[in-house]
């Protein structure tokens, strides 16, 4: 019998964005703009024969990418959106065929100066050892880059209409 494990983790992330609550929020809300602002290019390439995007509550988020040779897809469905206030999602992440996490994210914005502050909790279980046991931090850091992109995106190009 194969033993089978878990790591749970919870992280955190603030950040202050200069832009406009609706700003930031439609940069979440837009298939356009998360690909300008979620791409770190990190990725071999995106398999874009599984995208899908559908920003509602009960709607999906689907890609898949290939990172050192090995093909992985993000599957997530949303729970609770309250634009300009806060986002609730789950998401499964795949090596393969094979399930490697499952998170909850939720995504609280507010009023800050001029500017919005968002607050970025993860709560993930990460499962057999497959992203090593380090996983936890690679996935913390992976969405702290996001960020960072968000905030260059928010920063630097004209909001979409």
């Amino acid at each position: 019998m194969t033993q089978r494990t878990v790591i749970h983790d919870t992280f955190s992330i603030a950040r202050t964005y200069p832009a406009t609550l609706s700003r930031v929020f439609g940069a979440f809300a837009s298939q356009e703009a998360k690909d300008i602002w979620g791409d770190t290019g990190d990725l071999d390439s995106h398999e874009a024969a599984q995208t899908e995007f559908d920003f509602r509550i009960g709607g999906r988020e689907r890609f898949g990418f290939k990172y050192q040779g090995t093909s992985y897809r993000y599957d997530a469905l949303y729970y609770d959106i309250v634009p300009g206030q806060r986002i609730i999602y789950s998401y499964e992440m795949y090596a393969g065929d094979t399930r490697i996490s499952v998170s909850v994210a939720t995504i609280e914005l507010a009023e800050a100066g001029d500017g919005s502050a968002l607050t970025w909790t993860e709560q993930g279980a990460y499962l057999d050892g497959i992203d090593g046991a380090g996983a936890p931090q690679l996935r913390s850091e992976g969405i702290a880059e996001m960020l960072d992109g968000l905030e260059k995106y928010v920063a630097t190009t004209q909001p979409m209409t």
